[in-house]
């Protein structure tokens, strides 16, 4: 606190940072006086997908309960951004609003006017680094462009010097506390029915168990990582994606406590690869990232996309993720791309189709990794494998799932309780009961191979006269 105001009050705006430790936005309020952290529900949180904002409140309630135990509290207002901030700001008596910076594109229109209406109304408005390791604009080629290409961007950063987390900052409260709206008039979960019930089971959300499952993972974990994190049927992933997808856990805390995996760091930088990539192309959330991709001809949403999304392929890896999803919000990454591959390659369904499914299911959903997955497995993206190189089911469950632990976790009703929750989880109506016989494949494998192939070599063929 500055020895100079001592009654200054500066606005926290939360959006993905819902922690209390490594927090540049937190410390600069902190520092200035008084803190008042805020969350709003604006027209982005609104159109986020059913898991996702479900997580979000339960992240939220946790992020209350943590700010309470060091003497504070968070408010929750509904509005347009700007206004529900000049007007908090006024009840304050407040002078200064700091948020952390995002990356997508949506994001940073948003934030630019805001930004842009507040110091009109005379408030120092400050953001702050966010929820990467290197902002996207601090990593440039040799000629100044950006990194379309992992491996390049990967040299180029992985010898950078990583701040130590920041510390939790004294928290000092307002005179008074403005009124909040009560989180569970905001219903987040709503849209999420009957499954909420079941995925909540496989979810601990919060700053607390963000750092407790850091502590298990470099206890138990991270050792084996580069020989695990492939293997669905065993526990050899961090599983931090949720916490990081909400900021409950700093990116910079995870880098210093997993030092002792050059393979799993990579992971940390792969994810700020997708941040870099969605600052300077933000057309990669929606249309196909190499341009000379757009216009193959995928097939819309259609009737074997929704076998898939169902779970009903035929396809045992393809399912098992599939049900996954539904019941724990999650999906193994190497089964995310064996299932992505299937759907834009065996069934020739666009990309697309699958990045909203994920965005609708994921509780760990960023658009960012998001586009960047699909257009990875499709083909069509940045660092992508060749379209030649199509996933073979059958042979990556064999590889990857030897034992079929993974397979019957999540296709065997009768004798596991996580298949069993599956039709727990999925709405009613589409009329699906654990006693229904496991459906044959949709597809051969052999001949969806060649579909895509001959596909790919007519559009070529066509681009190229």
């Amino acid at each position: 606190m500055p020895e100079n105001d001592a009654e200054t009050t500066a606005i926290l705006w939360l959006r993905r940072d819902l922690r209390l430790s490594d927090h540049p936005a937190l410390c600069a309020a902190a520092g200035a006086g008084a803190v008042v952290p805020v969350f709003i529900r604006d027209a982005l949180v609104d159109a986020m997908g059913a898991a996702a904002k479900w997580r979000l409140g339960l992240s939220l309630a946790a992020m209350d309960a943590e700010l309470r135990r060091h003497g504070s509290r968070l408010i929750l207002r509904s509005g347009p951004p700007a206004l529900v901030l000049e007007v908090l700001a006024g009840q304050l008596g407040a002078t200064q609003v700091h948020w952390s910076r995002l990356y997508d594109a949506t994001s940073k229109e948003r934030d630019i006017r805001v930004k842009q209406s507040l110091r009109d109304a005379g408030l120092n408005v400050v953001s702050h680094e966010g929820h990467v390791l290197n902002e996207p604009w601090t990593v440039e080629t040799g000629s100044g462009g950006f990194y379309k290409v992992y491996t390049p961007y990967w040299n180029n950063v992985k010898g950078r010097e990583v701040p130590q987390p920041l510390d939790v900052p004294e928290l000092r409260a307002p005179d008074a506390w403005p009124e909040s709206e009560d989180l569970d008039s905001w219903q987040l979960g709503a849209d999420m029915r009957r499954g909420a019930d079941i995925v909540a089971d496989h979810v601990a959300a919060g700053e607390v168990a963000a750092r407790d499952r850091l502590d298990h993972f470099v206890g138990q974990g991270v050792a084996d990582y580069s020989d695990l994190r492939n293997r669905p049927d065993r526990d050899g992933t961090s599983r931090l994606s949720a916490h990081f997808a909400l900021g409950e856990i700093g990116i910079r805390t995870a880098w210093h406590a997993t030092g002792a995996s050059e393979t799993y760091r990579k992971e940390l930088v792969w994810r700020d690869f997708a941040w870099h990539l969605i600052h300077h192309t933000p057309q990669i959330e929606d249309e196909s990232w190499r341009p000379e991709w757009r216009g193959f001809p995928w097939r819309d949403d259609n009737p074997d996309a929704e076998r898939w999304r169902r779970g009903m392929t035929g396809e045992p890896i393809v399912d098992a993720g599939m049900r996954e999803l539904y019941v724990t919000g999650l999906m193994h990454n190497r089964v995310r791309m064996i299932v992505a591959s299937y759907l834009t390659k065996h069934l020739m369904t666009h990309w697309r189709v699958g990045l909203d499914w994920f965005a609708q299911c994921l509780i760990d959903h960023d658009p960012a990794s998001n586009a960047m997955g699909w257009q990875w497995a499709a083909g069509c993206g940045p660092d992508a494998s060749p379209y030649f190189r199509v996933f073979n089911p059958e042979t990556q469950a064999e590889k990857f799932d030897p034992d079929g632990a993974y397979r019957h976790r999540w296709l065997n009703p009768e004798t596991s309780v996580d298949a069993a929750a599956y039709f727990k989880a999925i709405p009613k109506s589409w009329g699906m009961s654990p006693d229904d016989p496991y459906p044959n494949r949709m597809i051969p494998l052999r001949d969806g191979r060649q579909r895509a192939l001959d596909a790919y070599q007519e559009f070529k063929q066509g681009a190229d006269n």
